[in-house]
């Protein structure tokens, strides 16, 4: 889901992405001009052979994955170190020109939120030339750099029999960049956001200091950066909890014709306690509406076609547009299998699925946290990744899911034909750490709807502007939503989406990045306010 945020340059294997750098910076004498932009002091440091002006490395930094907008930076850095990284920013921020820097991981967010227009973006992905040395793996944790892929983390750590708890749907998201928003999945409900498992973070805050913090060391800054949208430092290493990793998963799911069915169901599941009952080790849900991912299914490994053909027929039967299907995976080892072979049964006779409509299939725990991935190269290979992705995350709280059904799922989305999966799954409040900067609703249990469309043949406007009528019937029926990897243009907006956090996060701001340096692409504190904040 996370659908989360940030680097196709270099996203290559290590040693191709290590070739790029050095043509790059062989190309460095042959620039013939310096961006107006950018002051010419900055040739006079270590890092300028680093920095690259040329229309080559802008244009790759000046689009992301959504494909909505465009905003070129003056130049691109390729940091050698976390150390060039605390140079550039400390030259913006003593400088009489300062300019705006933004880290970038692997080009996934959606509306520019790691562009730095007429400033510099910092090619994360540089650091160790993309590959895996910079992740080290103890018993306990395991430290890894904030240019990191999530899918080479996990590699890393099974190495050693270890896995971390909580992962985005996606594994091809830098460490830094999901740690920035949250980083939610299906495991959310046991073991919190990723930005719950973390032990400790170096950061680069806008002042360009290089700072460690934990929730005992610079707790305020550990807290503020975590679900912080880049706006206190740029995160250059992470130190992430591990545990036992098992071998195989058993990945159930579950068809419904109703939604209150499958609401109480799913929060049946995310009630249990595991130390006392059977419980699922990852929960999501999907909608269903007028067979738009039925259709995608058909591809799938998951199902067979004579599967497909049933759930077709079960809306057809049922005389409705919408099916929902709960999506549940459980963990295992070959000693523990017979165990979760009877608590999987147990658990099953419980829920309220429609009868014959239980699908399972057992694969390898690693091939179940990559499944994403197999969808990506198939959408590669048919020319249907590098779309326009207008997306919509939101957090609503549970006493308002039934009415959302209706009067999205059933109402504005009746006929939707779009391309993609719609998520929808419940979360428990308690796993979530109030001091962090990342914005939740105010009830015990709330739900994430991501709709995770692609604008295919021509309908960007249509689903924008559908996207945006669902946040005015929200507003309208009093159902207070908060959004997932948020877009906002206006200050008043963003004080809306953080209410009673916001004094805290603009003191934050005041406190690690005065002169708003960092990640202008969020769009929360406009740079060219005379380089300083306002309250």
């Amino acid at each position: 889901m996370e659908l989360s945020m940030a680097y196709p340059l270099l996203r290559a294997k290590p040693f191709s992405s290590f070739l790029i750098v050095v043509s790059l910076i062989a190309s460095f004498g042959q620039l013939k001009s310096w961006p107006d932009a950018l002051p010419q002091e900055l040739l006079t440091l270590d890092i300028a052979e680093k920095i690259f002006p040329d229309s080559n490395a802008t244009t790759l930094a000046s689009t992301d994955f959504g494909n909505l907008t465009q905003a070129r930076p003056a130049a691109v850095l390729y940091p050698s170190s976390s150390h060039d990284i605390a140079a550039l920013v400390r030259f913006s921020y003593s400088s009489s020109r300062p300019f705006p820097i933004s880290p970038r991981g692997h080009g996934h967010s959606i509306w520019g939120q790691a562009f730095a227009p007429e400033g510099i973006v910092v090619e994360m992905a540089a650091l160790g030339h993309g590959g895996a040395g910079r992740i080290n793996v103890t018993p306990a944790y395991v430290d890894a750099g904030g240019e990191q892929l999530w899918i080479d983390v996990l590699h890393a750590t099974l190495e050693h029999g270890l896995a971390p708890r909580s992962w985005t749907d996606y594994l091809y998201l830098t460490v830094g960049g999901t740690l920035s928003n949250a980083g939610i999945s299906g495991q959310v409900f046991r073991h919190g956001p990723q930005i719950a498992n973390v032990y400790e973070l170096d950061v680069i805050t806008g002042k360009g200091e290089a700072m460690t913090c934990s929730k005992n060391s610079n707790s305020d800054l550990f807290h503020a950066v975590l679900g912080g949208l880049g706006q206190f430092g740029i995160i250059t290493r992470a130190r992430i909890a591990l545990q036992p990793a098992p071998k195989m998963a058993r990945w159930v799911r579950l068809m419904y014709t109703d939604v209150g069915l499958f609401t109480r169901d799913q929060e049946r599941v995310i009630s249990r306690d595991p130390d006392k009952l059977f419980a699922l080790n990852y929960l999501e849900g999907s909608l269903l509406v007028d067979n738009s991912l039925i259709g995608s299914w058909r591809s799938s490994s998951f199902f067979s076609r004579a599967d497909i053909d049933r759930i077709s027929g079960l809306a057809a039967r049922s005389g409705i547009r919408a099916l929902y299907c709960l999506e549940g995976a459980v963990y295992y080892n070959e000693a523990t299998k017979a165990d979760m072979d009877q608590g999987l049964r147990l658990l099953l006779e419980e829920l309220n699925f429609v009868p014959g409509f239980a699908f399972m299939q057992d694969i390898s725990y690693l091939h179940f946290l990559d499944r994403v991935h197999d969808g990506e190269l198939k959408l590669r290979s048919a020319g249907m990744w590098d779309v326009p992705h207008p997306w919509l995350n939101i957090f609503l709280p549970k006493s308002r899911i039934l009415d959302f059904d209706l009067g999205v799922f059933k109402g504005i989305l009746k006929n939707n034909k779009a391309m993609g999966p719609v998520l929808i799954y419940p979360m428990n409040k308690t796993k979530w750490d109030d001091e962090m900067s990342a914005v939740i609703p105010d009830e015990e249990v709330f739900y994430t709807v991501g709709l995770l469309r692609s604008a295919l043949e021509g309908d960007l406007d249509y689903l924008e502007s559908q996207n945006n009528e669902i946040l005015r019937f929200c507003d309208q029926e009093g159902i207070v939503v908060k959004q997932y990897l948020p877009h906002y243009t206006t200050r008043g907006d963003w004080m809306k989406h953080f209410g009673p956090k916001w004094n805290k996060f603009l003191k934050m701001k005041m406190k690690y990045d005065p002169k708003a340096l960092l990640s202008p692409g969020q769009k929360i504190f406009t740079f060219l306010e005379k380089n300083r904040l306002y309250g």
